[in-house]
């Protein structure tokens, strides 16, 4: 599966990076199939540069977009980016409502309390 994502490069303490397009299974900064463009966060104000165009043509073909990329591109006025950007939310686990999980953690303690041994009298 084909994804577009940040490849970091530059020095030490002075982030840059480039817009690729690269198989999932790849590591971040291993091969890559184009570059479409580049990041330059530490410049004031930060310059994105992106092949729109190319963006497109790799979408077309069924390359994802990750969740980072995503957002740069709304900001820059790209359209169809919400349904990459994940949401950062608290997630209950699967079956449980808050109120369920309270009263098991209140009656732990008081189990324990009981199993253990009494103390000699001294």
């Amino acid at each position: 599966m084909l994804i577009i994502r940040l490849q970091r490069t530059g020095r030490e303490n002075l982030p840059t990076y480039r817009l690729v397009v690269a198989e999932k299974a790849r590591p971040v900064k291993g091969k890559f199939l184009e570059i479409l463009g580049h990041f330059l966060p530490a410049r004031k104000p930060a310059v994105l540069e992106v092949k729109k165009e190319r963006v497109e043509f790799w979408m077309k073909r069924g390359a994802a977009v990750s969740n980072t990329a995503a957002r740069l591109f709304q900001k820059e006025g790209m359209k169809g980016m919400e349904k990459y950007i994940e949401r950062y939310t608290k997630k209950k686990s699967k079956g449980e409502t808050p109120a369920e999980a309270a009263p098991e953690a209140v009656k732990a303690p008081a189990a324990s309390a009981r199993e253990a041994p009494a103390a000699p009298a001294a």
